[in-house]
């Protein structure tokens, strides 16, 4: 009977919860209509309508290092991408399928070559393949709800043999265990109504990926479709768990020709820190257009990060979640016995530390600069002897307008 093994699975996501924040990259011959990477099922487009992409695709400007080198930059420590989405379109070489983008104009492995690049600026390498596939004979079509031909009676299951798309799949996710080199994350989407767990042949699916990947960090996705709790995730015993919250820039996740609705980038940092400031991690995702280029709205964004990052990445590196209260002006991370205030707004006065006593305090520093902020004894605080409060000066300007970040190191 399996047991959980806290030891190895502490030792297994040592690098994830050190990383704190990654980049998730959707692409396929869904950038091609740039309607979203579920057109076929929002469209309930046919295979013969879709297949008109598969002729077309090709991704002049295909450069995975530009892109690894954007993911570094911004201060991401690993990348996820789709090496297989729902509409079963592969870009790895797959002996298995024919619908994949060595048969494309694109003639080549283009999961080879980013994963050779993503190694290439010392980043952790993740594959994100989808339980789903619309394009396969032997999944369900008619009365599936994701699926294209959901409506269609003519398109009815009695022929499709779904142990035959189960083996195929594991067959899939074996090449990607063997033929890539070291896989540190893999990224399974997703389950819906029975279609979970041993619908799957999940404990079969884990025993093989473990065995060829021992130290593979795998998500929960062969059970549930994304569900999660607000503060994180505990185990049995009340232990912290290691999570990840994945955010698109925009509304979708593939490229989508029409949609601007870019969050802005000042948002996504204080969601990486929110993630942070509750134990868990953050992936933002990409969505490269069918050129193979990122929208220019999501480059902006990755640079907002790279400069932001830059000067305060060791509030988010291997820190996690703070026993103390959530302040009213902003959040707070920890690493050891350094806490981190993220200052959104200021106050008016002194600087309230809730939770941190004076003598406590070994030194406050501006992280940005390093430069030491004092510990305020004025008068308009002497009711609260028991919290300290940092004197950031008369200036009510924050000097980060997105999230000023201030290291509070304990004696």
């Amino acid at each position: 009977m399996w047991q959980f093994d806290r030891q190895a699975y502490e030792k297994r996501m040592a690098w994830f919860t050190q990383a704190r924040f990654g980049m998730f990259l959707h692409w396929g011959l869904y950038s091609i209509p740039a309607r979203g990477e579920w057109i076929r099922s929002t469209e309930e487009m046919p295979e013969e309508e879709y297949m008109k992409y598969f002729d077309e695709f090709n991704p002049v400007d295909y450069d995975p290092r530009k892109w690894a080198r954007m993911a570094k930059e911004a201060g991401m420590k690993y990348v996820v991408m789709t090496a297989k989405h729902h509409d079963g379109f592969c870009l790895f070489d797959s002996q298995y399928t024919d619908f994949k983008a060595t048969n494309t104009k694109a003639g080549r492995d283009l999961i080879r070559e980013y994963v050779d690049a993503v190694r290439a600026e010392g980043l952790k390498v993740g594959l994100y393949y989808s339980l789903l596939d619309w394009h396969h004979p032997d999944f369900p079509q008619y009365g599936d709800r994701n699926a294209p031909m959901r409506n269609h009676p003519e398109c009815g299951n009695e022929n499709r043999h779904f142990e035959r798309y189960v083996e195929y799949f594991h067959n899939q996710v074996r090449e990607l265990c063997t033929n890539y080199g070291k896989i540190d994350l893999l990224w399974f989407d997703f389950s819906y109504d029975d279609m979970r767990g041993e619908k799957w042949g999940a404990t079969k699916l884990i025993e093989m990926v473990r065995s060829l990947q021992p130290d593979v960090i795998i998500d929960n996705r062969l059970e549930v479709s994304g569900e999660g709790r607000p503060e994180g995730i505990r185990d049995v015993q009340g232990n912290p768990m290691a999570w990840e919250s994945c955010f698109t820039m925009n509304r979708n996740w593939g490229y989508c020709g029409t949609d601007h609705l870019f969050k802005p980038g000042s948002l996504l940092i204080r969601k990486l820190v929110e993630c942070v400031s509750k134990g868990g991690n953050m992936i933002l995702n990409v969505g490269p257009d069918a050129r193979g280029n990122f929208p220019k709205e999501s480059v902006q964004i990755l640079q907002e990060f790279a400069a932001w990052m830059k000067k305060n990445g060791e509030s988010i590196y291997g820190c996690t979640f703070s026993e103390l209260p959530k302040p009213e002006y902003g959040r707070i991370t920890q690493r050891g016995k350094n806490l981190y205030f993220h200052i959104y707004e200021n106050t008016i006065g002194p600087l309230p530390l809730v939770g941190v006593k004076p003598d406590e305090v070994k030194a406050i520093r501006a992280v940005d600069t390093g430069y030491e902020i004092p510990v305020s004894h004025s008068w308009v605080h002497s009711d609260y002897p028991d919290t300290c409060f940092a004197d950031l000066g008369p200036d009510p300007v924050l000097p980060d307008p997105v999230d000023y970040v201030i290291r509070v190191e304990l004696k």
